[in-house]
């Protein structure tokens, strides 16, 4: 309990310098949940290290991300809503989409759907990531930044190349 505490006020520490310097001008969207009931939520599901923690809005919702690294050395993204403090969603995460258990269910191409999510959210691409769901599809993950400056994270489903949903990232602590 004494590292969740540690890690909860590292967190506190380093959102608080943040509002106050990079995101001043943004709007925060209202919480009911802190970061520290939020990531006790999350470590119950997948207990490890917290690689980076985020609040997005996902269809006019906050939520908490964090990407957990499991002691068997698995990447996890859970998701937390900043309204309930219940789990909402729950994905591992794969370093390429060659890994077997992505690529042997994948049928659309890493380029068919970055095609499809930029058509949906016109930008640039600055990051891309590879998850298995909870029930075992493949999806991208495509962080695009906007010519408005905004960063959404468009989630392409690789089964179906359908837009499986798009969440605004407010901020992120921690490793990309």
């Amino acid at each position: 309990m004494k590292k969740l505490s540690n890690i909860s006020l590292a967190l506190a520490a380093v959102f608080s310098m943040s509002i106050t310097t990079a995101f001043a001008d943004s709007h925060f969207p209202k919480t009911r949940i802190s970061v520290e009931k939020a990531l006790q939520a999350a470590l119950a599901k997948h207990s490890g290290e917290i690689v980076s923690m985020e609040l997005e809005i996902s269809k006019g919702k906050p939520q908490y991300e964090f990407d957990i690294k499991s002691a068997d050395g698995k990447e996890w993204e859970v998701e937390v809503s900043a309204i309930t403090g219940k789990v909402i969603e729950e994905e591992q995460e794969v370093a390429t989409a060659e890994d077997p258990a992505f690529k042997s269910k994948a049928k659309v191409t890493e380029a068919e759907a970055e095609k499809t999510a930029l058509a949906a959210t016109p930008g640039i691409v600055i990051e891309r990531e590879y998850s298995i769901e909870s029930d075992g599809t493949p999806s991208y993950e495509f962080d695009i930044k906007t010519a408005n400056g905004k960063e959404l994270e468009v989630e392409i489903d690789a089964v179906t190349g359908k837009v499986l949903e798009t969440e605004e990232e407010i901020y992120q602590i921690g490793k990309d």
